[in-house]
């Protein structure tokens, strides 16, 4: 399909700008506004504020860092569980598993997050809980 009638757009200008104008006879000239006023001086804290923040940000990295590692560490043991689950289901309860199972139990990170603690202590109950059924575990 082609497209006929469209005409091409001639003469196009700027606002202000004089039509028909010859050519070298507008120049350029800046706006250069009224008179400069210098700004005030910066105070001499901003160092001090920013060295604070440096230290906020770092408190808060190693606070998420510590989250994290005991979400993974709260993963692993549900993945373990999942684990001896399905080997209950076979018949077969790979005793390798279980002592993997019961040194992780053994060695929880510290998150610095009460509620995440409270959630990890939940799951330590119940791995241990399965240990014991299966005779892996005892309390020490």
């Amino acid at each position: 399909m082609r497209i006929t009638g469209n005409k091409p757009i001639n003469g196009v200008q700027g606002k202000g700008g004089k039509k028909n104008a010859p050519s070298g006879t507008e120049q350029f000239a800046p706006d250069l506004g009224g008179e400069v006023v210098q700004s005030s001086q910066t105070a001499g804290g901003a160092a001090i504020q920013g060295m604070d923040a440096l230290l906020a940000l770092q408190e808060v990295d190693e606070r998420a860092e510590r989250r994290s590692k005991a979400a993974r560490y709260g993963h692993t043991l549900l993945d373990s569980l999942e684990s001896i689950r399905a080997d209950l289901l076979t018949g077969q309860v790979s005793e390798d598993r279980l002592e993997m199972l019961a040194r992780q139990v053994t060695n929880r990170p510290p998150s610095g997050d009460s509620k995440i603690d409270s959630v990890l202590e939940e799951i330590e109950l119940r791995v241990k809980v399965e240990l014991a059924k299966l005779g892996r575990f005892s309390d020490q």
